[in-house]
């Protein structure tokens, strides 16, 4: 299986993937596929309705089974949910199968990105109680810690809210063309 024909990005969530993806997928003539919105069509819902319809459990169960079909699909950039990488079989279906890219984010970015948000279910009870930011920034710093050995171990890493949209993508397609070169020359 030819791993440079996929690539995964992650990140927290609000962190880029859902924008940065599309723009990706164009430059390199590529299939653009983000997991959530996927689960969502299929659904008829949104991924807060499914927490809330179905539960946490089974809409990981769902995503693993959607990170499975697409991984077979090539020349294709893949955008996970926040926590797809969490669960380890998730996280080698990726590693064999792809580059995995990190779109890395400062606690203080995200912050600011979630502090309004009601579609992310990790947060809306957070938005809907009006809680201060001190709850908001615990809540962002206990959830990146427990994924920091998963972010970890991406191929590539962008800390991608120091630049302006239109460097991340270069700097993040010019890095994706030189592994792909290499892997031609190699």
């Amino acid at each position: 299986m030819n791993k440079t024909s996929r690539i995964y990005l992650t990140g927290f969530m609000t962190s880029g993937k859902s924008t940065i993806g599309p723009i990706l997928a164009n430059v390199l003539g590529w299939e653009f596929c983000d997991l959530d919105k996927e689960i969502e069509t299929a659904h008829n819902k949104t991924v807060v309705q499914i927490f809330e319809h179905f539960g946490e459990d089974y809409f990981r169960k769902t995503e693993a089974e959607y990170l499975t079909a697409y991984s077979l699909k090539n020349n294709i950039i893949i955008s996970l949910g926040g926590g797809t990488i969490v669960n380890d079989k998730n996280l080698e279906v990726i590693k064999n199968t792809g580059l995995l890219v990190y779109l890395k984010v400062s606690r203080e970015t995200l912050q600011r990105r979630l502090k309004n948000k009601t579609d992310r279910p990790l947060f809306r009870d957070l938005v809907l109680a009006e809680r201060p930011d001190e709850e908001f920034a615990n809540r962002i710093d206990n959830l990146l810690n427990s994924r920091a050995a998963y972010y970890e171990q991406a191929d590539i890493t962008i800390e991608s809210d120091k630049n302006r949209i239109g460097v991340t993508i270069d700097i993040l397609a010019n890095k994706i063309m030189e592994i792909l070169e290499n892997e031609k020359l190699g």
